[in-house]
């Protein structure tokens, strides 16, 4: 197998279509904290196509309610994951695999004005030790020079990447813990998977999120432990924050305060959300502590973006399974006054007419899968 994180970070593009000459297939695989979602594309005359998708829940593994957080050995989850694979009809073993972001770091370092390429990787070596809190050496660190909005992709990246304004060059830099990449290379290997990259899962989502945006974009993730905020410009993340709340936390705190069972509780917020229920006052207000704390941790990530970058978002996009919260669109539009809209990232792909409204209903939580299946597909067609 190759090195699975020799490159962490990829080109985040607008894939969708391949040469025709090949009918490849893809999975990618999301292991969530709550959940494993999978889905497989296919390449179809030139065309990203659908082939299948999935999720299981993983709380019946940890021997607790469908919907809560867990903390799985190894063992479990290649049970759980064999069994989503199964059940989803997987008919290839060519995948991709997400590692989440408790098991990294994404951060920026400002490069001193006229650095060459060749000295880039040692300054990010030693630069790296003031942001990662355990020894250097346990983690594997990937970087990416981020594009001054005047320069080409190809001028940031030239040897020479000084501007002539002496002004100073920022890289994204991230690290994983190499037991985390451990793990999950278990994980691949002992589910028979071909998986020749790792990759963080808010690029995945990145890559199934979004189209051709020029301007500043944040995504918001909505996962079910906690809210992934990622400010995007030309495609590349230029700052990174991680809420420490998600849907399970929400669906805990309505369980508490109206004395109902957990079950109950995420089948009440999945079904009235932020409009709340008529029977019980108390539920949109519950919900809605929540939300508040999410946007207000939010409003202030965006606040230093602003004052860094002296720019502000232009749109505000949500996925992940929270994203699918009733009411949560009206309220991120009152709160953030920018252009607010639901990822879809099915649309990448082509998909039966007949799936439409399921798959809109149902695509924030596959983001991250579509776009690791979306990259591995290219990696395929690259290779060939």
């Amino acid at each position: 197998m190759d090195n699975p994180f020799k490159k962490i970070i990829s080109n985040i593009s607008n894939i969708g279509f391949f040469s025709s000459n090949t009918n490849d297939s893809a999975v990618g695989i999301d292991i969530g904290s709550s959940s494993i979602k999978v889905v497989e594309i296919k390449r179809k005359a030139g065309k990203a196509v659908l082939s299948t998708y999935g999720m299981i829940g993983l709380g019946p593994y940890a021997g607790i309610d469908i919907g809560r957080v867990t903390n799985l050995p190894v063992e479990k989850i290649i049970e759980a994951l064999t069994e989503t694979l199964k059940q989803s009809g997987i008919t290839t073993n060519f995948g991709a695999l997400a590692m989440p972001v408790q098991s990294s770091l994404i951060f920026t370092i400002e490069l001193p004005p006229n650095v060459k390429k060749s000295e880039i990787s040692s300054i990010i070596t030693i630069e790296a030790r003031r942001f990662i809190p355990i020894p250097i050496t346990e983690v594997s660190l990937d970087w990416f020079l981020l594009p001054k909005k005047e320069a080409t992709f190809l001028e940031a990246n030239s040897e020479n990447v000084s501007a002539p304004s002496e002004e100073k060059t920022e890289v994204l830099v991230v690290a994983i813990q190499n037991d985390a990449i451990a793990k999950y290379r278990s994980i691949i290997n002992r589910c028979k998977l071909n998986a020749n990259f790792f990759e963080i899962e808010v690029f995945s989502s990145i890559r199934s999120n979004f189209e051709h945006e020029l301007s500043s974009v944040l995504l918001i993730d909505f996962g079910a432990s906690r809210t992934k905020l990622s400010i995007v410009e030309f495609g590349t993340v230029k700052s990174f924050h991680i809420v420490s709340r998600g849907g399970a936390d929400i669906t805990d705190s309505i369980s508490k305060s109206l004395s109902i069972s957990f079950p109950e509780a995420e089948k009440m917020k999945k079904e009235y959300g932020l409009y709340g229920n008529p029977n019980e006052k108390k539920l949109a207000d519950v919900i809605k502590i929540h939300t508040d704390y999410i946007f207000s941790e939010t409003n202030n990530v965006l606040l230093g973006y602003e004052k860094k970058y002296n720019r502000t978002i232009s749109k505000v996009i949500l996925t992940g399974g929270g994203a699918l919260l009733k009411g949560l669109k009206e309220v991120a539009l009152n709160n953030f006054k920018a252009e607010v809209e639901v990822g879809r990232p099915f649309s990448k792909v082509g998909t039966p007419a007949f799936l439409d409204k399921i798959l809109e209903s149902t695509g924030p939580e596959f983001a991250v899968a579509i776009g690791l299946a979306l990259r591995k597909l290219q990696n395929n067609e690259i290779m060939k």
